[in-house]
């Protein structure tokens, strides 16, 4: 139901499936690394880890969506052409922001991560595990994947976007 929701609010916002589609590639790159924090925390797929899988298609999603929307506005409000230039500019300058918050985010979360056999743990121990694995390889995976994608796909998107919505930022 969230990735759902997801992409109905990605749709409505950028007006294009491969847009909405390319920022939503974040959501299994987060799982990956999710699963394999799991597994090597000894963990059980269980009700809290869900929890933390719902969360973390939330953060993995707000990645995307910072770093696409920085393309677009690159390309409407600061004279950038799509090009490999414009795309390595705009990842240079969202990669601080985007390590930053997930570097935060992960150091919070290793008291939970540390914690799992202490009382009133043993629900936030799941949670963590998952959101640190999945901002983990979502985080990396992000920093190459997206960008690659953007360049593959998203030329006539951008270019439609930009001549539809000359005044709007994204």
């Amino acid at each position: 139901m969230s990735v759902l929701l997801i992409y109905i609010a990605l749709y409505t916002r950028y007006r294009s499936t491969a847009l909405s589609l390319m920022i939503m590639g974040n959501i299994p790159l987060a799982l990956v690394g999710s699963v394999i924090a799991l597994k090597l925390a000894g963990q059980p797929l269980s009700v809290a880890s869900m929890i933390g899988f719902i969360t973390l298609a939330g953060i993995s999603t707000r990645n995307g969506i910072l770093k696409v929307s920085h393309y677009i506005n690159l390309c409407a409000f600061e004279g950038e052409k799509f090009g490999k230039e414009m795309i390595v500019r705009g990842s240079l300058e969202r990669l601080t922001p985007v390590f930053m918050t997930a570097l935060v985010a992960a150091f919070a979360l290793v008291p939970l991560m540390l914690a799992a056999d202490e009382p009133g743990k043993e629900i936030l121990h799941p949670v963590a595990v998952v959101i640190f694995g999945g901002l983990v390889s979502s985080t990396i995976l992000d920093t190459i994947i997206t960008p690659v994608m953007f360049w593959l796909w998203a030329e006539k998107r951008v270019q439609r976007l930009v001549a539809e919505h000359a005044r709007e930022a994204f």
